[in-house]
């Protein structure tokens, strides 16, 4: 299987389980990683026989950005449901939801949450 892979996408959102967070926001940092079929997309060179990966980063976008949650595991079930209604020649996908600013006291680069579905 081949894979499509978005790396460390930054957005800045309003999610988090205290109040604090959620009026002040902070940066997050999104991967997807979609397993599926190209061999299609590689022989004809055409974008309607691939998943669009623009189109993936907009959908990314749009949930780390509108609808404040509180929990990283909602937004990355969010993310990963949609990607899955949206595109049908998905096999597997992870999506990973990383939150460097996290509220505990200690030194850590970032909690990050790892939502799987399908074949990875």
């Amino acid at each position: 299987m081949d894979k499509i892979v978005l790396k460390n996408m930054a957005f800045y959102g309003y999610h988090g389980n205290l109040t604090s967070e959620q009026e002040q926001g902070q940066r997050f940092f999104v991967d997807v990683e979609i397993t599926t079929d190209l061999t299609k997309a590689g022989q004809s060179d055409q974008l309607e026989d691939s998943i669009n990966y623009v189109e993936v980063y907009e959908l990314v976008e749009s949930v780390m950005t509108g609808e404040k949650h509180n929990l990283l595991e909602r937004l990355g079930a969010l993310i990963a449901d949609s990607l899955y209604q949206h595109y049908q020649g998905i096999v597997g996908l992870s999506v990973t939801v990383r939150k460097p600013s996290v509220p505990i006291a200690g030194i850590l680069d970032y909690v990050e949450v790892v939502t799987t579905r399908g074949q990875i």
